[in-house]
């Protein structure tokens, strides 16, 4: 387990990746990580997560098929 500290910047809070996190998550600045809920309440940055992808990626063409009763609905 690797502990990091929550500060405030602006607005936001944030947590610092460490370099040894990065070499694990096997990212680097600039890369874009998901963070996904489990289902005991814990979070898990991932670099890539297929199944939200593809869950993502149905609904984007849901609500295109959509687009006019999701916009009444609002």
């Amino acid at each position: 387990m690797i502990e990091t500290k929550i500060r405030k910047v602006g607005n936001s809070a944030v947590m610092t990746l460490t370099s040894e996190m990065l070499a694990l998550l096997d990212a680097k600045e600039g890369d874009s990580v998901f963070v996904v809920r489990g289902d005991d309440g814990s979070l898990r940055i991932v670099t890539q997560d297929a199944a939200l992808k593809n869950v993502l990626d149905a609904a984007e063409v849901i609500m295109d098929e959509n687009r006019e009763a999701l916009q009444k609905l609002a």
